[in-house]
């Protein structure tokens, strides 16, 4: 086949290798001609994925994917054609359409009805957006007719950023389509492009799962992750409340999960990234009545300033004047991104109590962190105050000693080595202060 993915970003670019080197003809189109010209040379334009710079370079090198900026002549030549175009929700959790609508416009003007093009979406969507939103307009761009000239499925990513080519193995592929016809073409699709790893805990088998309509498959996407954001801010209730009662929340969520039925996850500073944060207020754009995943988001939200909180109170009740060096930039330890990165709320957070935050991170040069309007804190230089924000694995070494003048350290991750601390107030999101560590 040849295969058109649309967006070069961190899913779509490994998704267009992972075609490639299933024995495919892949065209990457993207609008950044700066990526276009990376890839080419068979350079990855961002680092931490695993495998994606030798991968890349085999299959450029080979001739089996090559990017271009015009997306329209590049489904023009496609049997199918796969969408991971950003898609960005505001605070009132309404979604930002115009990249997509842009980019299937130009997937529209470029489908051919000789073709029968399949066209998969994989960008997380609001439930129905796949049927009510993207058929009718490549339907009326293309002049072509859904289910007869052309098919549309939805098929929701369903990988983390780092470890995309493992995760593809190892989760089923969800497809949902608009017709019969266009369901068997997506399952015919995946099967041909993506090798699935044994899972004999799936009653249905790992491989390509079709739920029966798009409806479905986009909510599967919405609930697997929403699920996430409401299990993470029940933690964060039950840390906040163990904390102000003497009860070490850790010790109860670790018996509690002894059991088969619990799976709670753990407390933490903040919930970030493009997944997590976003997806929720892509549910609640459909059920604004859903008051479960409402309040798991506002609890969520409102965990960095709890724990500037913590540092405030670790300082004898004020944050006037003191520099606080926040650790972490980055949403999640050893990923080098800063979508909805709880860095953020954190340092508007000091901001606010008075203090001056200084943020370091291993991923980051000093100027890098600047262009995200950050300052930056080196490891040595004086600090009253850590908080720690993402758990790289770096931290846990770090030690009193690297921070001279440290009076108290908020610890949001449980990334830190409590022992390499012992003269110094050591404040864990979960735990009571001044618990003597087991």
């Amino acid at each position: 086949m040849r295969i058109t993915v649309v967006g070069l970003g961190k899913i779509g670019l490994p998704l267009a290798v992972q075609f490639a080197r299933s024995g495919h003809e892949v065209l990457g189109a993207d609008i950044n001609a700066e990526v276009v010209d990376t890839v080419n040379r068979g350079v990855e334009p961002f680092p931490g994925e695993a495998h994606l710079a030798d991968h890349l370079a085999e299959v450029v090198g080979a001739g089996s994917l090559r990017a271009v900026t015009d997306t329209t002549a590049a489904v023009a030549q496609s049997d199918a054609v796969v969408v991971v175009v950003p898609l960005f929700v505001d605070e009132e959790a309404r979604p930002d359409f115009r990249w997509m609508d842009d980019a299937t416009g130009a997937i529209a003007r470029g489908l051919q009805a000789a073709n029968h093009t399949l066209v998969s979406y994989e960008t997380t969507l609001p439930v129905g957006t796949t049927r009510t939103r993207w058929k009718p307009l490549l339907e009326e761009a293309s002049g072509l007719v859904e289910g007869e000239d052309f098919h549309v499925v939805f098929s929701p990513e369903r990988v983390l950023t780092g470890r995309v080519f493992a995760d593809l193995r190892k989760y089923p592929k969800l497809v949902g389509g608009l017709s019969p016809a266009g369901a068997a073409r997506a399952r015919e699709f995946y099967e041909s492009v993506l090798q699935f790893d044994e899972r004999p805990d799936l009653a249905r088998g790992n491989g390509v799962w079709d739920l029966g309509s798009a409806e479905a498959a986009e909510m599967a996407k919405l609930a697997e992750t929403t699920y996430r954001d409401v299990n993470i801010g029940l933690a964060n209730q039950f840390g906040r409340f163990a904390a102000a009662n003497g009860i070490d929340v850790h010790q109860v969520i670790e018996a509690s999960n002894s059991q088969p039925y619990s799976h709670i996850h753990r407390p933490g500073i903040a919930v970030g990234g493009h997944c997590i944060p976003v997806y929720p207020r892509l549910y609640l754009w459909n059920d604004p009545d859903a008051t479960v995943v409402r309040a798991a988001r506002e609890a969520n939200a409102g965990m960095p300033s709890y724990a500037v909180g913590l540092a405030r109170e670790a300082l004898g009740g004020s944050l006037d004047g003191a520099t606080v060096a926040v650790l972490g930039a980055a949403y999640r330890g050893g990923v080098k991104e800063t979508a909805f990165s709880g860095v953020f709320p954190v340092v508007d957070a000091v901001r606010a109590a008075g203090g001056i935050p200084l943020v370091h991170d291993p991923l980051y040069t000093d100027a890098e962190l600047a262009a995200l309007k950050l300052d930056a804190y080196h490891l040595g230089e004086p600090a009253d105050v850590v908080i720690v924000q993402a758990d790289h694995v770096e931290y846990a070494h770090v030690t009193s000693a690297d921070f001279p003048g440290l009076r108290a350290v908020v610890d949001g991750r449980r990334a830190l080595d409590p022992t390499k601390f012992p003269d110094v107030d050591l404040v864990v999101i979960g735990r009571p202060r001044g618990q003597a560590f087991a």
